[in-house]
């Protein structure tokens, strides 16, 4: 199983230089698993730079995956996984679900760097 980042979702949707890093995990529905909060990131992010009809487009893609709802079980694992891993809120959520469900997280977002069950690629320009 895989969750991708939202900054890994926002590279694949724009193309840039790392997306290709994302696509194995972005590309296996049956594997992927979609935090609610990334759709809010992503959503919010796409809608900012690129417009309502990206921003559609890019909800769409996310819904490929099996959502994952923020539940109080899930969030009292995130609170536990800031605390630990001295994580942002969105960042500890995403890596709370993962590890409740055995799953890899790719991301390029560097508060993740070195963390167990993480594919992390530094972010290129």
């Amino acid at each position: 199983m895989n969750v991708v980042d939202s900054s890994g979702w926002i590279e694949y949707f724009v193309d840039g230089a790392n997306a290709r890093f994302f696509s194995p995990a972005i590309e296996d529905a049956p594997q992927l698993l979609v935090p609610s909060i990334s759709v809010f990131e992503v959503y919010r992010h796409v809608l900012r730079e690129r417009g309502a009809d990206d921003a559609l487009r890019a909800a769409a893609a996310l819904r490929t995956g099996q959502q994952i709802e923020l539940d109080a079980d899930l969030a009292l694992t995130a609170a536990e996984v800031a605390l630990e891993h001295r994580l942002p809120m969105a960042d500890a959520i995403i890596y709370a679900t993962a590890q409740m469900h055995g799953a890899v997280v790719w991301t390029q977002d560097s508060d993740f760097k070195g963390l167990e069950g993480v594919k992390y690629r530094a972010k290129r320009h």
